[in-house]
């Protein structure tokens, strides 16, 4: 059995690195995306179990990014961002995000919401 492969969307390399190494010290296979093309490209070629999506990327942002996952795919995607206005938060839901995190995040949140989105699936 493969271990479960985690998309992290975002543009930050600090923020990625953070998040690699914590997944991967609990067994996850990272895969990593900078930008909207790259993102679904990998989210269809490697069929990643989770997807952790930034909103504000380069040319394409994370709420459109999700909509357009949501036309092809029914991965989990946790949004990950800095904008904690309650409204970027419901238009992510109603676009098909399973659950929101508002930067700086606590990683022990983070890792326990992961378990609970992968342990549905």
């Amino acid at each position: 059995m493969r271990n479960q492969r985690i998309l992290v969307v975002d543009d930050d390399p600090k923020v990625v690195k953070f998040i690699q190494k914590n997944l991967e010290a609990k067994g996850y296979e990272l895969l990593t995306a900078g930008a909207a093309s790259e993102a679904l490209n990998t989210i269809r070629t490697k069929l990643p179990d989770l997807v952790i999506l930034d909103l504000m990327l380069p040319s394409i942002d994370g709420f459109e990014i999700c909509r357009l996952v949501r036309e092809f795919s029914q991965v989990p995607i946790i949004i990950l961002s800095a904008r904690g206005d309650t409204g970027d938060k419901v238009r992510s839901l109603s676009l098909g995000a399973d659950d929101y995190i508002t930067k700086p995040f606590d990683i022990a949140v983070l890792m326990a919401r992961i378990g609970i989105v992968l342990k549905d699936n």
